[in-house]
Formats: structure tokens, sequence, C-alpha cells
């Protein structure tokens, strides 16, 4: 009988083991995504939305996010009294995060254009930027006299989502456009020749020249567009636009901005 009932508990026994087994191979997956990390938002915590792989706007280097936004973020938030928090996204989820109310700010070197601003609303600019070409040292005399001369580019490469790809989508929509969602990418294709010339912002081009420099690459210093860099803010955010607004002013009059601007950039007028 004692047999018997052993057989029995253990029977048992496997039974609940099988089904706990089975309920949590049906648990809902993606508890490690992007939603498990949600910062919830918080009148002391500063939200700011980031992709970090645009030196020298916003970068890691090492275990540390830095770079010419980093400092800004940084700054701002000391203004406003709030904790800051960087939230790191792909480029093409920052206005989304945005709108979702995941992130307060994004301070990505985010250009301001007409249809960004159907959307979200802009702190006032911070620098004034545009697209650059970085190309192979040895073909840069062949773009030397205009915007007409890179007609004669089989490639032109440009990263996805950005005002840098609707500028080579536009204007040299005959030449072959390769698009990238990471400029190290473009920046291998450009050795090897896959591409001709990578066209991105103007201080991402610089960065990148001046880190391949030994590899044979250069920038076109002369810029392709004129285009302002700004923050993007909900638009039912009136009160934290302000107080932005009011940070780059004062921030900008004491002449902080230009000297943070002069460390990252070092060429820039």
């Amino acid at each position: 009988m004692r047999n018997q009932w052993c057989r029995s508990r253990l029977f048992v026994l496997l039974f609940l083991f099988a089904a706990l087994s089975l309920f949590s191979g049906c648990a809902p997956t993606g508890q490690n995504t992007a939603e498990s990390d949600l910062i919830q938002p918080d009148k002391n915590v500063l939200r700011v939305g980031v992709s970090t792989n645009s030196p020298p706007l916003i970068f890691r280097q090492a275990d540390k996010i830095v770079g010419l936004e980093a400092d800004l973020a940084r700054e701002l938030a000391a203004y406003l009294g709030k904790s800051l928090r960087f939230v790191e996204l792909k480029w093409e989820d920052q206005i989304p995060a945005l709108l979702q109310n995941r992130i307060d700010i994004i301070m990505s070197g985010m250009t301001i254009t007409t249809l960004r601003e159907v959307r979200i609303s802009f702190s006032i600019p911070y620098f004034e930027s545009g697209q650059m070409a970085l190309v192979r040292r040895q073909d840069a005399a062949r773009y030397s006299t205009g915007l007409f001369t890179f007609a004669t580019s089989s490639a032109i490469g440009a990263i996805k989502d950005t005002t840098g790809a609707f500028f080579v989508e536009t204007q040299f929509s005959s030449i072959k456009s390769k698009l990238y969602t990471n400029p190290n990418a473009a920046v291998k294709d450009l050795i090897k020749k896959d591409i001709d010339m990578f066209i991105y912002d103007g201080p991402m081009i610089l960065y990148l020249a001046s880190e391949n420099e030994n590899k044979g690459l250069t920038a076109l210093f002369t810029p392709l567009t004129r285009e302002y860099l700004a923050w993007g803010i909900r638009k039912d955010n009136v009160e934290l636009l302000d107080s932005a607004n009011k940070f780059l002013r004062s921030f900008n009059e004491a002449g902080q901005l230009n000297k943070v601007i002069k460390f990252w950039i070092p060429l820039a007028q």
C-alpha cells in the first residue's frame, strides 16, 4: 500500500512539474525588450532619447555616453534640477518614442524639418550644420569644382531616414544610392570602393574623416546644405519647451554654448 501511495505521489509531482514547464514555455516573450526597461514619466527625471552612433554629437566611449549632445543634456538637466537618464534608441524610433511618452526630449543631432514639425515641436536651434561628403582622398580633386561633379559618382551612400538620404534621393536620383543604418558600414564600403562618397551631417563627416585619415579618406569641407540642429519635444509639453529655450538662451549669452561646441567640433564657425 505504501509503495502504491509513493507511486501516486510521484506521478502527481511529475504532472505538476510538466504543467509548470508547459506554462513557463508559453509565457510571453520579450521580457528583456525595451518595454521592460521603460522609464516611467517622473517630474524629477529628464528622459533623453539618444542614438549613440553619431560622433562627435552623441556616442559611446567605453561605457559612457559622451559628445556635444551629452554635455548639453547634462547641463540642461542641472538647469531643470532633474536627474538625467539617457534612453538609447534606434534613430527611426526616436520620434515614435517621444510621441508615446517613453522619453521627454530628443537630443541626438536632429535637424529641424517641415515634416518633422508636423508631429513634434523643436527648441530654438543650438547649431547650424549641413550635409557634407566623405570621399577617398585620391578622388577629392575630382569633386572640387562644384556639386555637378557629384554626378560622376557611380554610387553614393547616406544614412536611412535622415536629411542626408533625402538630399541624395532628390539631388541625385539618377545615381545609385545605398542607405545604411550605421555610418561605420558606409565608411567600410567607401574604403572598398563599393560607393564613391558618403553624405552625412557635417560634424559626423569631419569626425569620420579624422578617424579614417590614415585609411585614405577625407572630407569635402564645403557644406552642401544649410540645416539647423535642435531638440525634439512633444507638442503638449509646452513647459519643457519653454524651459529648454530659456536654458539655451542663457547658456549662449554666458558664452558656454560656443565653448562646448568648439570643444567637440573645433572647425565650427
